[in-house]
């Protein structure tokens, strides 16, 4: 790309978004920018774009944009499929995406890690490790730092450590990670990606450019992640919980590397089966990438865990409440049912994503969830899903607020509230952060209407999952 000969079309202004248009005109691009959403943040985006420089288009005036730009600058949440992306291909003009602008100028080795679950985790691990053996590190991608905000400030001998969506991968192209890293692959994201082999092949592009002077670190426990080997042409290291493995395996409840003991599961920090494999992808990224075996311990150790995922925020009249708003499929959900230790009453809803939530409730009569209070736009399927899997101790609420409320007044004293959606967070809200504090905000006016002081995030998270 010619930054100062070409001009670009940047489409839609999240935080991405936002940090491309930034990027570009740093590097003195012309740049058009359009959003068709609304309020008062994107007009403060938009406001603050056009003072740097950038073109605000509107629905009037983006035709006309389009048709002068070169170059078209995708956020993360706009598929490839959407209208503006088919029709610069048709033109034969060049699409990409605020990662794919980010990996060309990254100029620092990067680790990459992909999958379903497990990312923002498995990210915020290697990059304390590193940090602990002063090795310079800079967690960014999906996790919130975009990567075009990274490019070019990432000190010498330093590393970036991203986590890479499936919606940055349909437009990812030049990344050739130092280490790659794949979690899991379950069912998510299908009314973007249609089917489970598209959405297989986009989480296997993460390996595409690797070369033998490249590692990817697989999940051997995982068919679809395991069957990634083949055909790699990189070093492949595997994390297991069940077999010893070249890397890391678990073994007589210790974490190991290469066969010997690093350490104790017991003294992880994060409790509960995912955060043991989520730690042991994490150590063998680290130890490929240099990090000491002291600071690695030391990072296990001290980690509780990201905001929004198994996260006791509180308790209000003897119930506990847990925040899961990051769990935004079948899978994080089924595995934060089965993290529980007291009888539960479990939010579920929001956005439908297109998979099947019959196996979430088939968990759930396998588990300590008593009562399950289904809210948002899918709340019919997933009433379907759990009358098909004959578990009927549910009541249908819609409003997020009123299922919040209708949750805390069925749970008994010395049960928790967890809100694990298994779905998208878009039919309400904008993100699944939103949505997560509008849940612990609903938390604390409860405890003001009981008359109870309770306090803020508890901090003793389980831990986390993702997409």
């Amino acid at each position: 790309m010619y930054f100062q000969r070409q001009s670009f079309l940047v489409v839609g202004l999240s935080r991405s978004g936002v940090s491309a248009c930034e990027f570009l005109r740093a590097h003195d691009a012309v740049v058009r920018c359009y959003d068709d959403g609304a309020g008062e943040a994107l007009a403060e985006a938009e406001r603050s774009l056009e003072e740097k420089g950038c073109v605000i288009l509107t629905k009037d005036t983006l035709e006309e944009g389009s048709a002068e730009s070169d170059i078209l600058v995708l956020s993360p949440g706009v598929p490839i499929d959407h209208p503006l992306p088919v029709a610069f291909r048709r033109a034969g003009k060049r699409v990409v995406g605020e990662a794919e602008l980010g990996a060309l100028a990254l100029g620092a080795p990067c680790i990459a890690v992909t999958g379903t679950n497990g990312k923002t985790s498995v990210v915020t691990l290697i990059d304390a490790m590193l940090r602990a053996s002063h090795i310079p590190s800079v967690a960014c991608g999906n996790i919130g730092t975009p990567i075009t905000a990274c490019a070019g400030h990432i000190p010498e001998g330093g590393v970036a450590v991203a986590e890479i969506s499936s919606f940055q991968l349909e437009t990812l192209v030049s990344l050739r990670p130092h280490i790659a890293v794949v979690t899991n692959i379950s069912e998510d994201h299908l009314n973007r990606h249609y089917n489970m082999q598209n959405y297989i092949y986009l989480k296997s592009r993460l390996l595409k450019n690797s070369t033998e002077s490249e590692y990817a670190v697989l999940n051997y426990d995982d068919e679809r992640v395991r069957a990634f080997a083949e055909g790699c042409r990189a070093q492949v290291y595997w994390f297991s919980l069940r077999e010893r493995v070249k890397g890391a395996h678990l073994a007589d409840g210790q974490l190991c590397w290469e066969g010997e003991p690093v350490l104790p599961a017991e003294l992880l920090g994060a409790e509960g089966e995912h955060n043991i494999q989520n730690a042991l992808a994490a150590l063998v990224a680290a130890k490929l990438a240099g990090a000491k075996t002291q600071a690695i311990c030391a990072a296990l150790t001290s980690f509780r865990g990201v905001a929004h995922r198994i996260e006791r925020v509180g308790r209000v009249r003897g119930v506990c409440f847990i925040d899961d708003s990051k769990a935004t499929n079948v899978d994080a959900a089924i595995k934060a049912i089965a993290s529980m230790r007291e009888e539960t009453v479990l939010l579920v809803g929001g956005k439908d994503k297109g998979y099947s939530y019959e196996p979430l409730f088939e968990a759930a009569k396998r588990s300590l969830v008593v009562h399950a209070v289904l809210y948002g736009e899918n709340a019919f399927r997933l009433l379907e899903a759990a009358l098909h899997a004959d578990f009927t101790a549910v009541t249908l609420c819609r409003p997020f607020d009123v299922a919040v409320r209708v949750a805390y007044l069925t749970a008994k004293e010395g049960q928790n509230v967890l809100l694990s959606p298994a779905s998208a967070s878009f039919d309400s809200f904008r993100n699944f952060e939103e949505r997560g504090e509008r849940f612990c905000a609903l938390m604390r006016r409860f405890a003001e209407e009981d008359g109870e002081q309770e306090g803020a995030r508890e901090g003793d998270a389980h831990e986390k999952a993702g997409s």
